[in-house]
C-alpha cells in the first residue's frame, strides 16, 4: 500500500540585507580624524560663546578665569533682553527673514523652471546673464541700491523724478524688496529642473495641464532638496543681515536683531556678557532650522541637481 508523504509547506527564509562595509584603511582612518578635528575647531567659538554669556563681567575681564564659568549667571540672558527691545527686533529679523525666503523661492524656481524647461529665443543669454550676476561682489552693490531705494519716485514725498523726499528708506520696502530673488537660487533651481525626466511632463501635457500647473504640481515637488536648500540658505543671509537694515533704517521699530546687538557696544567697550547672551540667542533659530532641514540640504548640495 503506497503511502503518502505529507510534506510541510516551506517558509521562504528571509535573506539578510547585505552591508556595505567598507574595509577599514589607513587612509579612511586618516580621513575620519581631520573630519573630526575641523568639526571640534568648529564647534569651538560656539560653546566659548556659550560659556561666555553665562559668566560675570569680572570673571570676563580676569586673567585668570577658565573655560567654565566659576558661577552660572543665567540672568545675563534676561538682563540682556531687557537692555534693548530684542522682541522688536526679532520680530523684525522674521519678518524680513520670511519674506525674502517666500519670495526668493517662488520667484527663483518659476525663473528657473522656465530657463530649463521652457524653450524661448534669448534663454541661454539670460542664463549667462545670471551667472554673471554671481561673480560681482555684495559690497559693490550697496551703493548703487541704496540710491535706487533712496530716489524711488512716488516714495517717501518723492515727485516723479524721484526728488524731494527720501524714498524708500525707513520703511518695509527698503528692508523687503532688494535683495529678495538671488541670482543663486536661480542658477540651482534650473539646474535640478533641468535634470528631470521629460517623460513627466510630456505626460502632463497629454492629460491636459497648462504650463504653471505643470511646473507647481509636477515638476517642482521632484526638486524638494533645492527648495530646502534654497529656503535655508536665504534664511541664514537675511537673517544674520548687518549693513543693509544699519543704512536704510532709523528707527528703532524697524531695527533687526543684528543691529540690536549693537547697543551692547558702549564707550567704555564692549559688555561680554550681554553680548554673548544676544548673540546666542540670535544663533538659537539658525541651529533650530540646519537640524530640520540637514537631509535635504546635505542632498541638496552633494547631488547638485542630479536625479
Amino acid at each position: 500500500m503506497a503511502t503518502t508523504e505529507l510534506h510541510a509547506p516551506r517558509v521562504a527564509k528571509k535573506s539578510r540585507p547585505q552591508r556595505n562595509d567598507k574595509p577599514v584603511t589607513p587612509g579612511r582612518i586618516a580621513l575620519y580624524a581631520t573630519l573630526t578635528v575641523v568639526s571640534l575647531l568648529m564647534v569651538v567659538p560656539f560653546v566659548w560663546m556659550v560659556l561666555t554669556s553665562l559668566k560675570t563681567p569680572v570673571e570676563i575681564a580676569s586673567q585668570d578665569a577658565g573655560l567654565l564659568p566659576e558661577h552660572w549667571e543665567f540672568g545675563n540672558y534676561v538682563d540682556a533682553l531687557k537692555a534693548a527691545p530684542f522682541a522688536t527686533y526679532a520680530r523684525n529679523s522674521f519678518i524680513i527673514a520670511i519674506s525674502h525666503t517666500v519670495i526668493n523661492v517662488f520667484v527663483a524656481s518659476m525663473a528657473g523652471y522656465a530657463l530649463a524647461r521652457i524653450k524661448f529665443r534669448g534663454s541661454e543669454v539670460i542664463f549667462y546673464l545670471f551667472i554673471a550676476a554671481l561673480m560681482i561682489p555684495t559690497y559693490t552693490k550697496v551703493l548703487p541700491e541704496f540710491l535706487i531705494v533712496r530716489f524711488m519716485p512716488l516714495a517717501g514725498g518723492n515727485d516723479i523724478f524721484g526728488q524731494g523726499g527720501s524714498g524708500w528708506l525707513d520703511s518695509w520696502w527698503a528692508l523687503i524688496i532688494p535683495g529678495a530673488v538671488t541670482p543663486f537660487a536661480v542658477f540651482l533651481f534650473r539646474q535640478f529642473y533641468l535634470d528631470l525626466p521629460v517623460e513627466l511632463e510630456e505626460a502632463a501635457r497629454l492629460d491636459g495641464l497648462g504650463e504653471f500647473r505643470i511646473y507647481a504640481r509636477i515638476m517642482t515637488p521632484q526638486v524638494k532638496p533645492a527648495l530646502t536648500t534654497v529656503a535655508l540658505l536665504t534664511f541664514e543671509s537675511s537673517w544674520n543681515n548687518f549693513l543693509w537694515p544699519l543704512l536704510v533704517t532709523r528707527t528703532d521699530s524697524l531695527r533687526v536683531i543684528q543691529v540690536g546687538l549693537s547697543v551692547f557696544k558702549t564707550e567704555n567697550g564692549p559688555q561680554w556678557h550681554f553680548l554673548m547672551a544676544g548673540t546666542t540667542l540670535a544663533t538659537l533659530p539658525m541651529v533650530i532650522l540646519f537640524l530640520i532641514g540637514q537631509r535635504y540640504f546635505v542632498q541638496g548640495f552633494a547631488t547638485a541637481g542630479l536625479k
